[in-house]
């Protein structure tokens, strides 16, 4: 299985990581991907970009740079058990690629009940189209509840490679909750978090965990660059001719 896009990367813009977009887009160049999501953070984040940044992607970014598609994005922030995000719904509404993350440092560990409550919330919301790292042991929900409802609202969730650096805790509830998508069929994506252009695209540990649980490759949006343009073009109505 081979990884097309990075769907999660962070440039300069964000506040703590240390590359710019040309950096990333030069190391997603050399690995072979055919597409790159910017997805700086937002909001409450220290560091991160005034909102006219993610207004003025569509003025300053192109749709594809050296040969790579790029995703115009962010990470928001989860705040609350009523899904509430740090980023105003008109900019969220202007973007092709929205994560929604919890970060243990901007939002409080809550309950069980409460978690599943949030998450219910997220899948509601139309600007939302991908579901961060949520297999964090101490923002545990209700699975079995929670992912058919990602199924109903169209949901991407997200096996992020960084997790196992930063939420070691995470893994096995990764695997469950990839488990519990195939079985539901909602679409996977395998991203790097990069914060550092070297880890764009640098998910082949992730791959070969999700293989070995017998994850299968359709079931992984962006293992496939017919099948992940052809998403992203129902999402956003664009075309990609030079696939």
């Amino acid at each position: 299985m081979r990884i097309i896009a990075d769907t999660h990367t962070h440039t300069v813009m964000s506040g703590h990581a240390h590359s710019t977009l040309l950096e990333n887009l030069a190391e997603a160049k050399k690995k072979g991907m055919k597409f790159l999501a910017i997805t700086d953070h937002t909001g409450i984040m220290p560091g991160a970009p005034h909102e006219s940044y993610f207004v003025c992607m569509w003025s300053s970014v192109p749709d594809e740079y050296d040969g790579v598609y790029l995703l115009r994005g962010c990470e928001a922030n989860i705040l609350d058990e009523n899904g509430t995000l740090d980023i105003s719904e008109n900019v969220l509404a202007r973007l092709e690629w929205v994560i929604a993350s919890i970060h243990g440092y901007l939002t409080k560990p809550m309950d069980v009940e409460r978690h599943t409550q949030l998450w219910l919330k997220i899948a509601e919301n139309p600007h939302v189209d991908v579901i961060g790292h949520c297999g964090e042991d101490k923002f545990s929900f209700d699975y079995e509840k929670v992912i058919p409802v990602f199924a109903k609202y169209g949901k991407i969730v997200e096996i992020n490679a960084s997790s196992w650096k930063t939420r070691p805790s995470s893994r096995e509830n990764c695997l469950k909750i990839a488990r519990l998508c195939v079985q539901y069929g909602v679409p996977l994506v395998v991203s790097s978090d990069a914060h550092f252009a070297g880890e764009v695209g640098a998910v082949d540990n992730t791959v070969r965990m999700l293989e070995n649980a017998g994850i299968p490759e359709e079931s992984i949006l962006n293992a496939n660059a017919e099948r992940f343009a052809r998403h992203i073009g129902r999402m956003t109505g664009r075309s990609f001719p030079n696939l």
